[in-house]
């Protein structure tokens, strides 16, 4: 089993990661624990080693599963298979392995490149990143992102989104992005971003496909038509290219928000992109930006949201959120509620690398969790309904709305 893909720095404090570019992990410092996740299909008894080298001298290791800790030495500059003996697993679900260093006598304790796990149990099978194909190690350390697709009318000319995230308190880790109005060409939402800054976020692609924003043909840029106040608009890339907007804000855990987007084609052959963003319970709606696409003719289409978690030193973290009272507005402003939403996830849990994403209904809200080696793992593709908040119909006077 990779340690590349499948381990994390849990301590001292979140973060950090002790992984070479070569997917070798290294440390040195004797209260940093690092962490290997699988996960087991039934109880078992596993045997659990290592696969590592000493680069001087000798050094002691120790791993613990379950509270059950076993240690010994290790000692030699190529590569050994190093046992530590056997370990019952209770129950299916996520299996958390602890490696520490007590004793060294070179600059590290050891460059572990697999852990190592057999048993003798009948049919049982281990889910983790087994490759780092396509990036995975990098995609699998981010852990899964979830997705909802909701049910809008299909006969109606859609205007606008609106949608309601509510964030519980201690689902907020570091590298969280809770994407509340999504759409066929982008995407709005609020971000953990550090310890000390916070965002909401409004993207736009380019129509034309490229990782690099300086490859886009002057007329398939994106334009910036004007923004609120504070806000920092630029261009952004690596998953596509385009016109990205943010501002820096304090949204809280617990809290409710509220947002708005407006998706309107010019008649000049371009469509108009334009989101706001408010407290549940403020009076005034606050502009992020107002974005042209060139070559483009639609209305809102593929209404959605998703959940992601975008550092891959803290896909062990746990996150989630409520998705609530949702709506989508024709082009006569006429509200329609959205209720049913289909629940999907990235490759990552698609292709079983990680397994630790769920999703569903609670009440009059949506919700989706990821990250955090929980043991429930959701269906994709299955259909969610909610509870109807037909009473808290979206009262908004589109015409009052600040433009920029």
């Amino acid at each position: 089993m990779p340690v590349g893909g499948n381990a994390y720095r849990t301590a001292p404090g979140s973060g950090g990661s002790g992984l070479r570019r070569s997917g070798r992990l290294v440390w040195s410092g004797e209260d940093e624990v690092h962490s290997v996740f699988f996960r087991v299909d039934r109880p078992a008894v596993i045997e659990v080693g290592i696969k590592a080298n000493v680069p001087a001298g000798q050094s002691t290791l120790s791993v613990t599963i379950n509270g059950q800790r076993v240690e010994r030495r290790l000692k030699g500059v190529d590569d050994q298979n190093y046992q530590f003996g056997e370990f019952k697993i209770e129950k299916p679900g996520y299996v958390r392995v602890d490696l520490r260093g007590s004793q060294r006598q070179g600059q590290a304790f050891a460059g572990i490149s697999d852990l190592l796990v057999s048993s003798e149990t009948e049919s049982l099978t281990l889910d983790y990143v087994k490759t780092s194909d396509g990036g995975m190690f990098y995609w699998g350390r981010r852990g899964p992102s979830v997705h909802l697709r909701y049910e809008v009318p299909r006969d109606a000319e859609l205007k606008y989104a609106y949608s309601e995230i509510t964030v519980p308190e201690g689902q907020d880790p570091i590298g969280s992005y809770f994407m509340a109005n999504g759409f066929g060409q982008g995407y709005f939402g609020i971000q953990v971003n550090s310890a000390t800054e916070r965002r909401i976020l409004f993207s736009v692609w380019s129509p034309f496909r490229t990782d690099n924003p300086a490859d886009i043909p002057a007329d398939q840029r994106i334009e910036n038509l004007g923004n609120g106040a504070g806000v920092h608009v630029g261009k952004f890339g690596n998953e596509g290219s385009g016109g990205q907007s943010y501002l820096v804000f304090p949204w809280k855990a617990g809290v409710t928000y509220r947002f708005l987007t407006e998706v309107e084609p010019d008649g000049n052959g371009s469509t108009l992109y334009t989101s706001w963003f408010a407290e549940k319970d403020a009076d005034a709606w606050r502009l992020i930006a107002s974005f042209r696409r060139p070559k483009t003719n639609t209305h809102l289409s593929g209404f959605h949201s998703f959940l992601e978690s975008f550092s891959p030193n803290l896909g062990y973290i746990g996150r989630g959120a409520m998705y609530g009272n949702t709506w989508v507005a024709d082009s006569e402003g006429n509200w329609h509620e959205c209720t049913k939403a289909r629940f999907s996830v990235d490759a990552t849990g698609g292709q079983k690398h990680r397994l630790d994403f769920n999703g569903g209904a609670k009440g009059d809200s949506f919700f989706m969790r990821n990250c955090g080696f929980f043991d429930e793992t959701g269906k994709p593709g299955q259909w969610f309904e909610r509870e109807s908040t037909e009473d808290q119909q979206p009262k908004v006077v589109f015409e009052k709305l600040p433009r920029g």
